[in-house]
């Protein structure tokens, strides 16, 4: 998956920055704090997966995510947030 695909939508950055912040989160948390469908934000979140940048534990229907820790590109997106965020 290309850059550009990742960092190009809105939704998606909104879903890193609250991943972040809170460490880990359900897929129906993350639709709804950023006030969207969980059908649109299940894509979102299968994107950032699939770039390898949140990583999904599955507890029965529960789906939890949370940067993946083993990834050089999570490491990355976290810098660039910490870095971005700080006033």
């Amino acid at each position: 998956m290309e850059l550009e695909e990742v960092f190009s939508s809105k939704p998606r950055m909104k879903i890193l920055k609250l991943v972040y912040t809170f460490g880990s989160l359900n897929a129906s948390d993350v639709a709804r704090r950023i006030k969207m469908n969980y059908a649109a934000t299940n894509q979102h979140l299968k994107v950032l997966e699939e770039a390898g940048i949140l990583q999904v534990h599955v507890y029965g229907r529960v789906h939890m995510y949370r940067f993946n820790v083993d990834s050089a590109k999570a490491k990355a997106v976290q810098n660039l947030i910490d870095v971005w965020e700080q006033r």
